[in-house]
């Protein structure tokens, strides 16, 4: 079992349909969490409406601090994936366990303004870049996790899709 956590500023959005699409993705191989930096308090509601959308729970998501995920009780996380280029910049905790620290940034789809359609046409090209990203890395095996070049192949999921972006491609 591979515990992941997903970071972002908020945690109300783009790290809580990562923790979402791992849980689902992974099939039972994943203890998925999601965190952030300063949390907003709340989920988006945007970001439970899509996860409703695309068919995967949204029971037990709550905005939580990064704080719960850095102390000696905490769980050793086997990778940690930041998602807002914010958090990626910011002076992470000493987490437990010595986990691999990845980046793969995803537009903030909780930014976007207008009508209801608008925001879901975003939160939705959140959710199926994460799942591209997560699929990408549930093709490499679990033999990532502990390879000399573990963490290089996995940030460079998120690097290829950064190039791929700028193209306007879906990454």
């Amino acid at each position: 079992m591979r515990h992941v956590l997903f970071v972002c500023t908020a945690n109300s959005a783009r790290s809580v349909l990562g923790e979402a699409l791992l849980r689902h993705l992974g099939q039972g191989n994943f203890t998925t969490y999601s965190a952030g930096s300063t949390p907003r308090g709340a989920v988006n509601p945007d970001a439970l409406d899509c996860l409703e959308r695309h068919g995967l729970s949204t029971e037990g998501f709550r905005s939580k601090s990064w704080e719960e995920f850095s102390g000696f009780e905490a769980p050793d996380m086997d990778l940690i994936v930041t998602v807002c280029d914010s958090a990626a910049g910011e002076a992470c905790p000493i987490w437990p366990g010595h986990p691999l620290v990845i980046h793969w940034g995803i537009p903030d789809p909780a930014s976007v303004e207008g009508d209801e359609a608008t925001r879901a046409d975003a939160f939705d090209l959140a959710f199926e870049r994460l799942k591209h990203r997560i699929n990408q890395m549930l093709a490499l095996g679990d033999e990532v996790f502990t390879a000399d070049d573990g963490k290089t192949r996995l940030a460079a999921i998120g690097a290829a899709a950064d190039v791929q972006s700028k193209t306007g491609d879906l990454v």
